[in-house]
This record gives C-alpha cells, sequence and structure tokens, in this order.
C-alpha cells in the first residue's frame, strides 16, 4: 500500500491532471490512499470532493508581487502553512508527493523536502510557473506536458488527462455525439469553447458570425460559460449551452475548434487529434502562447491572438478552412502526431521509478 499526497490547484489546469492521476492511481491499486491538498477557495474545493477524494486545505498565499504589510508578514505565514504541510504527511506515512502547482504546491515541496519524503513535480504549462521552478530544483523526478518546459531534469510525459478522453482517442463515435447536443450526425461541425468561465471576445465573435458560418453549412456547438449573458440556444445549425459536463462528447461531435489555449484542453484536442484556432487568453504571463507552439509548427492547428478574432477572421480564415476536408484531415493527423493519450500513465510511471 501506497500513501499518496497529490498538491495542487487554483485553477482547472491544476485540479484536472490531480484527478486524472488519482484515478489512475485507484485504478491500479485499490489499497494505496490518496489525499489532495489545496485551499479552500479554488476549484479544488468543489471538484476534489465531488470526484469521491479527500481534500486537506492550507491556506492561500500569494507569493508578494511588491513591499507593504502583506510581504512583511508573508513569511511567518508561509512557514507555518510549511508546518502545516510537514504534520500532514507525517500524520497521514505520507509515501511520495506529488505536486501540480498553483498555492498548495510550493509548500509541499518544502514540507517533503524536510521530512525527507520523496516528491514529484508535474508542470502543465509550457511556460512553468514559480511553484514548480522551485519544487524541480529539489524534486526527485519532474514531469512535463510539453517538450518545451524548460525545468530542469525534465521528463516528457504528456498531461494527465481524463479516463473518457483517453478513450477517445482510440474510438470516436461522431454522429451519435452530434445528435447527444441536438445537432445534424452528417454536417461539418465546430466546437466554441472558453473554457468553464467562456471568453467575451470568442463569444461576440461568434454571435456576429452565425449568419456566415449558417451560409457556409458548418454547425456550431458554443459553449459559452457561466459568466456569459448570451442566452441558450437550440436551433438547426447552431446550439448554445452555459455548461458541459460531457466535453468529451463535445470533442467527439466536433471536426475543428475555436478556443482559449489552455494546457488541459490543448493536450485534450491533441490526443484525439481534433484540429483548433487558438485564442491565447491575453492576461497574465501569456503562457497560453507557448502551450500551442508545438502544435503549431506540427500543422495541428492555428494561433490568433485575442485582438484579432473578429467576425471579419471568422469569415475569411475559419470558414474557408473548414470547407476543405482534406485540409481539416491533415491538420488533424499534425495534431495528432504530438498528442499524448497516456500522460497519465506515464506519470504514474515516473512516481513508482522514484518509489
Amino acid at each position: 500500500m501506497t500513501n499518496f499526497l497529490l498538491a495542487g490547484g487554483g485553477t482547472a489546469g491544476h485540479v484536472n491532471p490531480l484527478l486524472a492521476l488519482a484515478d489512475k492511481i485507484v485504478a491500479r491499486s485499490a489499497s494505496d490512499q490518496i489525499w489532495a491538498l489545496g485551499t479552500a477557495e479554488g476549484l479544488e474545493a468543489e471538484l476534489v470532493p465531488a470526484r469521491g477524494y479527500q481534500l486537506l486545505t492550507i491556506a492561500k498565499l500569494p507569493f508578494p508581487r511588491g513591499l507593504g504589510g502583506y510581504a512583511i508578514k508573508f513569511p511567518a505565514k508561509f512557514q507555518a502553512t510549511i508546518k502545516q504541510v510537514e504534520k500532514i504527511i507525517l500524520d497521514k506515512k505520507i509515501d511520495v508527493v506529488v505536486g501540480f502547482g498553483g498555492y498548495a504546491s510550493a509548500p509541499a515541496y518544502l514540507a517533503a523536502k524536510r521530512t525527507k519524503v520523496p516528491f514529484v513535480v508535474h508542470e502543465a504549462n509550457a511556460l512553468p510557473g514559480w511553484a514548480n521552478k522551485l519544487g524541480s530544483k529539489f524534486a526527485a523526478a519532474v514531469g512535463v506536458a510539453f517538450k518545451a518546459t524548460k525545468l530542469k531534469n525534465a521528463t516528457f510525459v504528456g498531461m494527465p488527462l481524463r479516463s473518457e478522453i483517453e478513450a477517445l482517442a482510440n474510438h470516436s463515435d461522431q454522429a451519435s455525439a452530434r445528435v447527444h447536443f441536438g445537432l445534424d450526425p452528417e454536417t461539418v461541425t465546430l466546437l466554441v469553447t472558453g473554457g468553464s468561465l467562456g471568453a467575451k471576445r470568442i463569444n461576440e465573435t461568434i454571435e456576429a458570425s452565425r449568419r456566415v458560418l449558417n451560409a457556409a453549412g458548418i454547425q456550431v456547438l458554443h459553449i459559452v460559460g457561466g459568466r456569459s449573458e448570451l442566452p441558450p440556444v437550440s436551433e438547426p445549425g447552431f446550439v448554445r449551452i452555459a455548461y458541459c459536463d460531457r466535453m468529451d462528447l463535445a470533442i467527439s461531435a466536433a471536426d475543428f475548434a475555436i478556443s482559449r489555449a489552455g494546457a488541459s484542453t490543448v493536450s485534450e484536442f491533441a490526443a484525439v487529434g481534433l484540429p483548433a484556432a487558438y485564442v491565447p487568453y491575453p492576461v497574465g504571463n501569456g503562457e497560453q502562447r507557448f502551450n500551442v507552439t508545438e502544435i503549431v509548427a506540427a500543422g495541428g492547428s492555428t494561433m490568433v491572438l485575442d485582438s484579432g478574432f473578429t467576425p471579419a477572421y471568422v469569415a475569411s480564415e475559419i470558414v474557408p478552412l473548414m470547407s476543405n476536408r482534406r485540409l481539416l484531415k491533415a491538420m488533424s493527423d499534425g495534431a495528432k502526431s504530438v498528442g499524448v493519450a497516456d500522460g497519465s500513465e506515464r506519470l504514474l510511471s515516473l512516481i513508482l521509478g522514484v518509489l
């Protein structure tokens, strides 16, 4: 029996691979014990218990970006959090810590180092975050989702994916997936998604492009996210929903996608060979642009800046592309050539090698 502490959270990009690895561990051995470490504010607070795993929470402590009262208090608070994780490691008799980045990972790495428990880092983005940069200096092993990720002694393992996405890489019933959403089973289909929260620019551009897409014979499944004010639509050739709890079917239904370039999304699309036009999130450190470098170079996708994703772009670039089935097939092959469908198994093998 092995006791695992999986640390990460904040965003779906950290939580989803954590859960995918947890599921793979359970599938391998029912006797293994898994605890997740996160914060009460991140997505893990909802997603981890919903998947049946116990979440242990610590304080959310963003790294100070400048001088001030918070920066002065930060070192003591951070040390207290590390002590809290040390106690968890000792009380639970943890054999290995696995971190995915986010607020919970840095304290977990340092606590593991102090208690002499081996830890493994997994970096989902091509441009690594500060917690994983720190952890990679002392880790027993480092796994990365993208080959271009610059971390010391990194091993390319790909992204741990949900089992239903892994299954799509081997078999997909596109017609049935389209029928599930009320779409025509025979019509070329565009999937549009901005992630769980949506993307204002993408949503507005697609809304303004409905007529030209319909005229081109392209049907659309548009997932707008929970924050969008656009109402649901279900009509021939166009379905709009706020949230999709069967993304595996949404991916299966599509011939092409328009999406943000989060690491999980890029990895899922590549694994199943779904070409896309990626519109990287324009705020933050720009890591989403780096996530698509390899897939674009392989001819599996295109990238357009947020400011350039307009109705004119849809008319001049997306419509001709989706009207060319030979090009869609070539792009699908290009996407799949860089995709990894067994990232969960590869990461688990890396961890077991450490143990």
